[in-house]
């Protein structure tokens, strides 16, 4: 009777095979329908030759993010190119510090800026990430000169100036000025002042606050970063000897200023050089020429409730005025005695721009270099001389207006949820 046992050993092993390979190719199929509807679209560039896989790895719709043109999602794939200037800068330094510069259409400041860039000491070190706040042509081709170094683009797709006909820009309905939405059935809600939005106004916000989300959450070259990023907008002439200043202060800040939050190249009072000391100096964070670590970063992003509902519309005021503050302790920043980035601009970020708004500029000016600024000029042996005192906006302080529309705080609250299904983020 064993005879007949053979074939039947045969024939189930063959159908054992069949049904592998059956497996096998109901795995391969599944894995190419994967890949197709973009499942491993956060892997980014380094999953696939496609340098745009990933750029759209969140659902607008989910988010409730306002419907893009083509002209932001063109804007938006870009951001998920590679850097420029590989060719010539193929590696990073080990210990480098990104610097990212924000930028809307101002480019007679421009020019000055990057020409400044191009003569700081060890620049070609780093990674320059420039952000735009909507598309201007000059603007961009502008930065798509930069030689000194790798430079990476990336555009605020939700920009109010891609929107010339609905929100985030203006929409056929909405309210202008002081009228009353009752009367007249507009639509938007009017700040504390009983004004309504004004679109180039409020996009000074939604850009910084989509930029530092984007910047640390987003971009495959710092999401997973924990040190420090410095950040710089269009009017900062920046020294030549601000980039070793930066390194040297972000080693001493645990050491020197354990309590410091971030680093600072230039003080707070945007008109002074500095005080020519041999001290260090602690003060509240300005907005020249700052630099914080992913530390620091969460505890901002956690606070993205506060900073999307304070009625102002200027993001520096409104982390002064109620997102610091709700730190519980003073929020110090670790500088030298002398700036390394001067603030020269005379026209605000989206001044100039209208046929009733002129503010001209043409971004001459004399910034006086001397040898001081040439070298580092940070001496770790000093000690810091904290500014307890510090001028600020006090308890009760309810903002400039300008953000009064619900549209905006929840665009806002969106830019938080963006890269993190996690969030907890909520309105309180």
């Amino acid at each position: 009777m064993a005879i007949n046992q053979k074939p039947r050993l045969k024939d189930a092993a063959l159908k054992r095979f069949k049904l592998v390979v059956l497996v096998a190719l109901l795995v391969f199929v599944l894995f190419l329908i994967l890949v197709e509807t973009n499942s491993f679209q956060n892997f980014g560039p380094w999953f696939s030759d496609d340098p745009y896989l990933g750029y759209d790895h969140f659902d607008p719709k989910v988010l409730r993010l306002p419907k893009q043109s083509e002209l932001s999602i063109r804007l938006e794939k870009r951001n998920w190119l590679p850097p420029r200037n590989l060719d010539l800068y193929p590696k990073l330094a080990k210990d480098h510090i990104p610097i990212v510069l924000y930028v809307h259409n101002r480019p007679q400041y421009l020019r000055v800026v990057i020409e400044s860039l191009s003569k700081v000491v060890g620049i070609s070190e780093t990674l320059l990430i420039v952000s735009h706040d909507g598309y201007f042509e000059e603007m961009d081709k502008l930065v798509q000169s930069i030689r000194f170094c790798q430079m990476k683009q990336i555009f605020a797709p939700y920009s109010p100036h891609l929107f010339p006909n609905s929100f985030p820009g203006v929409s056929p309905g909405d309210c202008k000025g002081k009228d009353d939405d009752k009367i007249i059935h507009c639509r938007g809600n009017p700040d504390q002042y009983g004004n309504h939005r004004l679109p180039k106004i409020v996009s000074l916000k939604h850009h910084w606050w989509w930029m530092m989300n984007t910047v640390w959450d987003g971009l495959n070259e710092t999401r997973g970063r924990s040190d420090h990023v410095l950040f710089i907008e269009e009017d900062h002439y920046i020294l030549p000897n601000a980039y070793r200043n930066l390194q040297i202060l972000v080693e001493l800040k645990p050491k020197k200023c354990p309590e410091c939050y971030s680093v600072n190249l230039a003080p707070c009072d945007v008109k002074s050089r500095g005080e020519d000391g041999n001290f260090l100096f602690a003060e509240r964070m300005g907005n020249i020429g700052y630099a914080f670590n992913r530390t620091t970063w969460r505890k901002i992003h956690k606070k993205a409730t506060e900073f999307c509902f304070f009625d102002e519309y200027n993001w520096d005021i409104t982390m002064w005025a109620t997102v610091y503050p709700s730190f519980g302790n003073p929020v110090y920043s670790l500088r030298g005695p002398w700036a390394s980035a001067v603030h020269f601009g005379k026209c605000g970020l989206h001044q100039g721009h209208g046929e009733m708004d002129i503010c001209y500029d043409n971004g001459v000016l004399n910034i006086d270099v001397r040898d001081v600024d040439k070298v580092a000029n940070i001496n770790s042996e000093w000690e810091v001389d904290f500014f307890k005192n510090q001028p600020g906006y006090g308890a009760g302080f309810r903002g400039w207006g300008g953000w009064g529309d619900e549209r905006d705080r929840q665009l806002c609250l969106n830019f938080a949820r963006m890269y993190s299904s996690t969030s907890n983020v909520s309105r309180s």
